[in-house]
């Protein structure tokens, strides 16, 4: 199991009010406590033996802005950096500091988002794979000849979809193999993509099933022969310096250098005396009771 930890912590921030969770100096703890209650929850319903959780060493890769100066500018902050609520910031070491003493494997790295970590070890790691994530664009990852599903926690973790390519295809048409593709021409203001101006959802969807990836549509638009209506002729090649760059923006890298890790999801906490001492400091001791007993009980 292969968790987007930016992804479900910023769901459990929004999703858990601070008055109910604050350790006992005040500080809130809303997106840590919701954070190990995903967990628990996943451990307990999927039951995985093997688990890492992704993090974002850089939300917003110099290599992607290059490529596509919108990408999450949106996002950033005045002073540089991403916009994050003053009190999600400090909650992130603290996840970090229990997952360690869980014996939970935590990893990124330098110039790659999570989502990046998640593709390289969706590949690398021997099947079958569960990606846990909120972000659309991981349906990407799914490979049923592998083994790989998304767990598409959009709409919370207690509605989890379940999804390989027969989801995705169901979902918007196109195989996950071209997801990437069709997400490019659809655009997705959420990460500053554009797309191609005068097409949505359902026309990327029919150019994708039609002609194929993005480079197959760029070279089907030279060919008179090719079938396009004249103003969706006239869109796409309007846009083909977006079109050009676009796909690689949105695809995952699968090659991201990352250390050997160890992945067996412990059955007991790897340090239970500083897992206890955290429970106390932060007022955590339900959800970390509730992680550690989903580990025994998998165990």
């Amino acid at each position: 199991m292969l968790i987007d930890a930016p992804s479900l912590y910023f769901r459990a921030y929004f999703g858990v009010p601070e008055s109910a969770a604050r350790a006992e100096d005040g500080s809130p703890v809303n997106a840590v406590r919701g954070f190990l209650d995903m967990l628990a929850t996943l451990v307990r319903t999927r039951r995985p033996d093997r688990m890492v959780c992704a993090l974002d060493h850089d939300w917003r890769p110099d290599w992607r802005v290059a490529l596509l100066p919108s990408y999450k500018a949106h996002r950033v902050a005045p002073e540089g950096g991403e916009v994050v609520p003053d009190t999600l910031s400090p909650q992130v070491p603290v996840i970090l500091e229990v997952l360690a003493a869980l014996g939970i494997t935590a990893v990124g790295a330098a110039g790659y988002e999570a989502d990046d970590v998640l593709g390289t070890l969706s590949t690398t790691q021997p099947g079958p794979v569960e990606v846990v994530s909120g972000d659309r664009d991981l349906f990407q990852l799914v490979d049923d000849a592998r083994g790989v599903r998304l767990l598409y926690v959009g709409r919370g973790v207690a509605k989890l979809e379940d999804c390989d390519d027969a989801a995705v295809r169901g979902r918007y048409g196109v195989p996950a193999e071209r997801y990437a593709d069709f997400a490019a021409l659809r655009g997705d203001p959420s990460d500053g993509l554009p797309g191609v101006p005068g097409v949505g959802e359902k026309t990327a969807a029919r150019l994708v099933d039609r002609y194929g990836g993005i480079d197959a549509i760029l070279a089907a638009l030279d060919d008179p022969a090719s079938g396009f209506a004249p103003g969706l002729r006239a869109k796409l090649d309007a846009a083909r310096d977006y079109l050009a760059v676009a796909p690689k923006v949105v695809r995952v890298a699968l090659d991201v250098p990352l250390p050997a890790l160890p992945t067996t999801l412990p059955q007991a906490p790897a340090d239970p005396d500083r897992l206890l001492e955290l429970a106390q400091r932060w007022n955590l001791a339900g959800s970390c009771r509730r992680l550690v007993d989903a580990l025994t009980t998998t165990a």
